[in-house]
């Protein structure tokens, strides 16, 4: 009894199919022509049609058929240019197929869509192709560095670092953009931090681009900062709020494990045992606090009461940076809230009080239009997914490519 047939498009423009079998190893064979009488001639650009012959046999890697591995088997056309001296030949180009290329092109393209957020090995094992296939296919397919050309306005410009081996120091920078949609690319891997290397990233962004970047956030590292001044004069540069509170609440947290040494040694086992828990009953808010940490955090504050100053003073800031309010605003909050600071005679925010003085501006930069590079702090999150389910990218070409795929895989690839 004759099995069941059914017809379905190849999808593939300008071939004709000759022949289709399956092989005793269940791979699907499809035999296919072109049907296109033309090429562009390798030496003078001309469009040329006489043919001069065909080149051996091609199979290439084409989409799955029914769960079957699939094959196209064509053979390249030869066409030879009579106006070039020596009347050169030139193998005729296909737009679903580049040449050395062991995969149609929809077929390196589906293999990316695979790739977003799982690994090179783990999509070769799934398509049953060799590791090389598979970043042969990212290579072919994805650039090594930003293609400008897709991008008519930046707007956001973030700048953050990461550390490619968990304590290590070897940082790189990872230059990312927000744009006008909120949607967050990435532009950049730099391999080091130095104000040098990013100068010469930005001077590589388009001039049409850069009068686009409205703001550039960064953390309080100088080389970046200067590197911003001196490139893009035009952009506002905001210190993020994350960095800024950081800087306070670091020194709130040393002054609690100061004072709860001290009430370690001043108090009985006992007491001090009462004290458990007052690291996460300090750093929530009091509105997420339970009732048990509510307690520790009222007997805690009992025994240091200029601990609870500082607690106090922390959440009077952080509520300023929360309020909907202007530059100018927030400028005359926290100058009063810089006097209440020194009138208290505490030390704990003596070093962001130099932070403050000293980026003053940039700081207040976050109120004009509240932009923040939180979602930089969210991308790094991200990378740092990426980084252990690769179990650590080293070279920064495949890190680029392979952020770029987790960001717009899906955007790009996914029908």
């Amino acid at each position: 009894m004759p099995k069941p047939q059914i017809t379905i498009p190849l999808d593939i423009a300008d071939v004709r199919v000759l022949s289709t079998e399956i092989t005793r190893e269940g791979e699907v064979i499809i035999t296919v022509e072109s049907i296109k009488d033309e090429t562009v001639c390798r030496r003078c650009g001309k469009m040329i049609r006489k043919l001069h012959g065909h080149d051996n046999w091609v199979s290439i890697r084409y989409l799955s058929v029914f769960g079957r591995p699939a094959y196209l088997r064509y053979r390249p056309k030869r066409y030879q240019c009579q106006e070039c001296e020596g009347k050169p030949t030139t193998t005729q180009t296909l737009e679903w197929h580049n040449s050395n290329s062991p995969h149609a092109i929809v077929y390196d393209e589906h293999i990316l869509l695979q790739l977003v957020n799982a690994t090179i090995e783990d999509v070769a094992k799934k398509e049953g192709l060799a590791y090389d296939s598979v970043l042969g296919a990212l290579e072919r397919q994805v650039d090594e560095k930003v293609n400008w050309s897709r991008y008519t306005k930046l707007k956001t410009l973030g700048l953050d670092e990461i550390a490619l081996k968990k304590g290590h120091r070897d940082f790189v920078v990872i230059v990312t953009a927000r744009l006008a949609d909120e949607r967050v690319v990435i532009l950049g891997v730099l391999a080091d931090r130095l104000k040098d290397t990013v100068i010469e990233f930005l001077r590589s962004i388009p001039e049409r681009l850069k009068k686009t970047i409205e703001t550039v956030c960064s953390d309080m590292y100088e080389g970046y900062i200067e590197a911003v001044r001196e490139e893009l004069n035009n952009s506002q540069i905001v210190i993020d709020r994350f960095h800024v509170a950081r800087s306070y609440r670091d020194g709130v947290d040393e002054f609690r494990k100061t004072e709860l040494r001290r009430l370690k040694e001043e108090l009985s086992e006992e007491s001090y045992l009462r004290l458990k828990g007052s690291l996460w009953a300090c750093r929530k808010k009091s509105e997420d606090l339970r009732p048990e940490e509510r307690k520790v955090r009222k007997l805690l504050f009992e025994h240091a009461p200029k601990l609870k100053m500082a607690y106090v003073l922390q959440d009077q800031l952080t509520a300023i940076f929360d309020q909907p309010i202007s530059k100018k605003v927030a400028k005359i909050r926290i100058q009063a809230w810089k006097k209440r600071v020194q009138g208290s005679g505490l030390k704990c925010f003596d070093g962001f009080l130099k932070t403050l003085e000293r980026w003053w501006e940039e700081i207040l930069n976050f109120f004009v239009a509240r932009r923040n590079s939180g979602f930089i702090e969210g991308f790094n999150n991200k990378l740092k997914v990426l980084k252990r389910r690769c179990y650590g990218i080293y070279n920064l070409k495949h890190l680029f490519q392979r952020i770029f795929i987790d960001l717009e895989g899906y955007r790009l690839f996914a029908a």
